[in-house]
């Protein structure tokens, strides 16, 4: 069931947003903004892990490029607390360009996890991965509106999560869907269920995961 994946109660977390550095500048010629389109930069497996790599898949890096008017502020995270369950608040909802970046690891006897974007109870998005559901490995997607679940979205092109091994999940939120990328490929778009985005007001990830790091940038293409 769904509802296994979903634990009450969750770790408050305060969060003062970006670490230093603005994100990469996304939209350059012959380099596409999301993996799995041809690109002039060689494929960064890990984007976004070292000053000279970019924070997109498939993005040039501009370390020095300036903060985009609207972007959180570039200051190294304070006081963050990365227990799982864990919960992070979105004071300004969720908007067009908004990126939000997932590091861990996954638990070595892993069955589940789930990232899900919230209004209280309701689950705009709710990102599960599977990994022993009836002897296969699936990526569910779906949305919780007044304790009803939708329909679940389930096609991807690949399962990129390994037990004991790290991870990198970035959900790039546009006007229409979630865009989903995992270890610097391109997965699945999710398309708006739930689109009052300006009143989702929590992040949570929920289970089986340990995770490094959870950081939130605008991209300004």
């Amino acid at each position: 069931q769904l509802s296994d994946a979903l634990d009450s109660g969750a770790a408050q977390t305060n969060l003062s947003n970006q670490q230093a550095g603005g994100p990469a500048w996304p939209g350059q010629p012959q380099n596409p903004s999301w993996p799995g389109q041809p690109s002039g930069q060689p494929f960064q497996p890990w984007p976004g892990q070292q000053p000279n790599m970019p924070s997109w898949p498939g993005q040039p890096s501009q370390p020095n490029a300036p903060v985009w008017p609207g972007q959180f502020p570039a200051t190294a995270p304070q006081n963050v607390n990365l227990a799982v369950p864990f919960d992070m608040p979105l004071p300004r909802g969720v908007f067009d360009k908004l990126l939000i970046i997932i590091q861990g690891e996954v638990n070595p006897n892993a069955e589940r996890f789930s990232i899900n974007l919230a209004r209280n109870k309701d689950i705009a998005f709710h990102f599960n991965p599977r990994f022993n559901e009836n002897g296969i490995k699936v990526l569910v997607r779906n949305t919780m509106i007044n304790d009803v679940w939708g329909a679940e979205e389930r096609t991807a092109p690949s399962f990129p999560f390994v037990p004991g091994k790290p991870f990198e999940v970035k959900i790039l939120c546009t006007l229409t869907e979630y865009k989903v990328a995992v270890n610097g490929a391109h997965m699945f778009e999710y398309k708006h269920r739930f689109r009052e985005l300006d009143q989702i007001n929590h992040l949570t990830i929920l289970k089986d995961v340990k995770l490094t790091d959870v950081k939130l940038e605008t991209l300004p293409f």
